[in-house]
């Protein structure tokens, strides 16, 4: 199969996923509250129902892939049985249906519930697949690298056009615009999911023979290794979050410069393009440790920056650019990290745990992005925090204080937690052990 092929066909599985995710993070609160016509306090509520749902969801789907065995592989079969419930429910869930107040509120929590169960689905074999597509670890950074990029674009397109797709095709009648947008968006993500499967092939064997076992018996197979990866995910996700939410406060009330809220967003979504695409070359020369410890120091220098140069235009955003890169450098490198993490349990426990691996990591950014958007309201609301209007100099400050120094505390946190990673020097003996493994299986 061709190389760059499966590289891209791989990561156009997260182009896909992030045209619905991204559109949901960004506007299904506001098409609940301004156009579905739910109140903000069951949307809000409604939100957190699902993250305690999407726990146990992605716990259950890792268990399904670890047992999955196929000729077509262990992940990605869930590539064509996720692809149409995907589109569909992406549909469902921008629909309005005539069924009054309370049937309203049924519709939206079962629609939205099934609809993060069919993400679920897609998105936890794409995180698993990658040491089943190559044992090669250059061919796996670049994967994750492809992957990496392709998200980030599906993020830029969602950011981009949505709005304006919205208004063009509802002419008018936003209820209408928002389901035929997110129609567009549901069937793109239901073809790229087929593409996806059809240049994918799984071509490493495990070289474990599975047997029944249980949850408990699947949870042995988890190293220190693994805990180290739930923890950088954790971090990662908090800093991505508490970065994206205060920006905008910081720039509308510390900066009073709202006329940039365009170009800052569009700098945080591309700036990290640059770092993505010199990561495969950058771990090829060093180790994933050094690569993250380099990208939370590009962070750091960045962060400071915006706060240092505060009153010059070209500090800030030259810090932006900065920080992109950092925070970019620092996504790609820990799930690059994924399958090394994956081959280590094998490798150590003699145990298959890539789902399970796949699904821990899911839930601890789940609970991560929860946390980080918990502690900023109530930063805000301790600092006394006014919408629409002149804050005091004491809200100025814990805005302030939640965009400059709690990133800057959470890469600390990545500096410390990467201290505990320990696979670089271990992954070329790993590696000549599982091949070993695999020939002695397929000769026996």
């Amino acid at each position: 199969m061709n190389k760059w092929g499966k590289r891209i066909g791989y990561g156009m599985g997260d182009f896909g996923c992030n045209l619905v995710f991204s559109t949901m993070a960004s506007y299904l609160m506001v098409f609940y509250t301004d156009v579905f016509g739910i109140s903000a306090a069951v949307a809000g509520t409604l939100m957190l129902v699902t993250k305690i749902i999407d726990a146990m969801t992605d716990t259950g789907m890792g268990v399904i892939v670890d047992r999955t065995h196929t000729r077509w592989g262990q992940g990605r079969p869930y590539f064509l049985i996720g692809a149409v419930p995907f589109a569909v429910l992406t549909i469902l869930t921008f629909y309005i249906p005539d069924l009054g107040s309370t049937g309203k509120i049924i519709w939206a929590y079962v629609t939205y519930c099934l609809l993060c169960t069919a993400y679920t689905v897609v998105n936890i074999p794409l995180n698993t697949i990658v040491p089943r597509l190559t044992s090669d670890p250059h061919e796996r950074n670049c994967l994750v690298s492809t992957r990496m990029i392709c998200a980030m674009l599906g993020t830029a397109v969602v950011m981009t056009i949505t709005a304006p797709l919205v208004t063009y095709l509802g002419k008018g009648d936003t209820a209408k615009g928002y389901l035929i947008t997110m129609s567009i968006y549901g069937i793109a993500a239901m073809v790229i999911f087929v593409l996806t499967f059809l240049s994918t092939e799984e071509v490493v064997p495990s070289t474990i023979t599975r047997e029944k076992t249980t949850l408990r018996e699947d949870m042995k197979g988890l190293t220190d290794q693994s805990y180290v990866l739930f923890a950088l995910n954790f971090l990662y996700f908090a800093l991505y979050v508490i970065r994206n939410t205060t920006v905008i406060y910081y720039f509308t009330y510390n900066l009073e410069k709202t006329q940039w809220l365009t170009l800052v967003g569009l700098l945080g979504i591309l700036s990290g393009l640059p770092m993505l695409l010199a990561l495969p070359a950058l771990e090829k020369k060093f180790t994933k440790k050094k690569v993250l410890c380099l990208s939370t120091l590009i962070y750091i220098a960045g962060d400071l920056m915006i706060y240092v140069g505060k009153n010059s235009m070209l500090c800030l955003f030259g810090g932006l650019i900065i920080t992109g890169l950092g925070i970019y450098g620092i996504f790609g490198t820990v799930f690059a990290m994924q399958p090394d993490v994956i081959d280590y349990s094998e490798y150590k426990k003699n145990k298959s745990v890539s789902g399970l691996i796949a699904a821990f990591q899911g839930f601890s950014v789940k609970a991560s992005m929860g946390l980080a958007s918990a502690v900023v309201g109530l930063l805000l609301k301790s600092g006394g925090y006014v919408a629409n209007a002149v804050q005091t100099g004491k809200t100025l400050g814990y805005i302030e204080f939640s965009f400059i120094w709690i990133p800057l505390i959470l890469c600390g946190g990545i500096l410390l937690t990467s201290r505990f990673y320990t696979l670089d020097q271990q992954t070329k003996e790993m590696g000549l052990e599982l091949t070993r493994r695999r020939e002695k299986r397929e000769k026996a």
